[in-house]
Formats: structure tokens, C-alpha cells, sequence
């Protein structure tokens, strides 16, 4: 039986230039490793997807739609329904003053940003550099090998990989509790300081709630220990011990 809109599942999957074979994306490590694109600090688990409503690029949700669990795809996403069309009008000549302290630094294939937009460096010369502002994959074929399909069904399931996908700290340390109709959420001590932490979790409590509607609250609980008073009771301990 296919998926229906909304049906939330886990892929892995590879994605290459068809036209290059350049493989720019994975949610593999060893295929990362494979391709010189492993990231130390990026996270390789399968993707959570909310099939029809648009987590990841057009193609491939399409072909979600049509696919269900244990399937194995390989998709071809065309830029009508991928990065786009490459529009001339998107690349830039500029004066190299305008980047500032950086101009001297900057070499053909950079990515900058200018007047707020990201673009690539396509040439410098005669004082000017031309900025190509499409998206790096505007005009390409992109082929998407899914490699495994997971239906999540179960409440625990859904919460798990929707806290994986919003908390930035390795998965061994997201630790919730399910209480009837009550999630209590722990907040790892590493990220109590981080920048946007609040947005994290109002956006993790969207997605629960969406997904897991039974539920009435949500806790997010942050435990601070007194250092001191732990220390002074390891070095007591240690004492009494000798």
C-alpha cells in the first residue's frame, strides 16, 4: 500500500549530477567517505520525511507518494521539478571593491555573498568579478538513489526521529519519556547555552503535536547540578575511602 500525505518515513539516500556523476549529498557516511564529501560534525542517519508536504525537493517527494515501505527507488528529479532553470539574469558583473577586506582572498569557484544573496564565483578580472547567483544545481538532472524506506507508525517511533531531526547533539543523548497523554523531553546540558535553542523547540513541539496529536503537553526539562556541591562530595568520598 503506497504512502499518503503527511506519512512520515525514513530514507537513505545518495544524490548525484546525472549528466557528472558528481555526488554532492548522502545520508551514508561510508558513501560520503566514498565520494571526499564526509563532514566530521554533520549527522548520517536516514532522513525523516513527511511524504506530499514538501521536506525535501519536489521529484523526490513525488516519487514518495508512489512508493511504500522497503521500496528501493532511483529517481531522475528534472529542474521543473528540482533546482530550477538557470536564469541568465542571475549572473553578475561587480566591482572586486565591493567585497571589501575579502577581495583579495577571493578565487574563481568561491561562494560569497553579495547584497544579502549567495553566489558563485564564475571569473575575476579588470577589477570586476562575475557572480553567478543561481543555485549551484540550477539546469541539472539530479538522480536520487533511495536506498531504504521506513514507515514510522508508532508514537515513540515519530517523537524519536522528529527530536533526531531538531536537536543538534549526537542521538545517544536525546533521552524523552512518554507519560499518557505527557511527553517529558530532556535537554542535553551541552546545547542549554546554544543559539536558537528556543526555536529548536518550538519547532520540534510543532512537529510532535502534528504528528502525534493524542498528545496534551510537552516538557522540556533543563537540570542544572551544582558543581561544587558535587565536587566537595567526590573529594569527601575519596577521604573516607583512604
Amino acid at each position: 500500500m503506497t504512502f499518503t500525505k503527511g506519512s512520515l518515513v525514513l530514507i537513505d539516500y545518495t544524490a548525484k549530477v546525472k549528466d557528472s556523476n558528481e555526488v554532492f549529498e548522502t545520508t551514508i557516511a561510508e558513501e560520503a567517505k566514498k565520494h571526499s564529501i564526509f563532514e566530521e560534525n554533520a549527522k548520517y542517519q536516514p532522513k525523516l520525511v513527511s511524504v506530499g508536504e514538501s521536506w525535501v525537493i519536489k521529484g523526490l517527494d513525488d516519487a514518495l507518494a508512489n512508493a511504500k515501505a522497503g521500496d528501493k527507488l532511483t529517481v531522475d528529479v528534472t529542474p521543473d521539478k528540482g533546482f530550477g532553470d538557470r536564469d541568465p539574469g542571475k549572473v553578475r558583473m561587480i566591482p572586486l571593491r565591493k567585497l571589501g577586506e575579502d577581495a583579495e582572498k577571493v578565487t574563481v569557484g568561491d561562494t560569497i555573498e553579495v547584497d544579502q544573496k549567495v553566489g558563485i564565483v564564475r571569473f575575476i578580472g579588470s577589477g570586476r568579478v562575475q557572480v553567478d547567483f543561481n543555485h549551484r544545481f540550477a539546469g541539472k538532472t539530479i538522480t536520487y538513489d533511495v536506498n531504504n524506506i521506513k514507515s514510522l507508525e508508532t508514537d515513540e517511533d515519530k517523537i524519536a526521529a522528529i527530536l533526531k531531526r531538531h536537536l543538534p547533539v549526537e542521538d545517544s543523548k536525546i533521552v524523552s519519556k512518554l507519560n499518557g497523554k505527557t511527553l517529558d523531553v530532556t535537554i542535553p546540558e551541552e546545547i542549554f547555552g546554544a543559539e536558537g535553542l528556543r526555536v529548536i523547540k518550538h519547532f520540534a513541539q510543532i512537529d510532535i503535536f502534528k504528528f502525534v496529536p493524542s498528545l496534551e503537553k510537552i516538557n522540556f526539562i533543563e537540570s542544572y547540578a551544582n558543581k561544587k556541591a558535587e565536587a566537595k562530595s567526590s573529594e569527601a568520598k575519596e577521604t573516607k575511602a583512604a
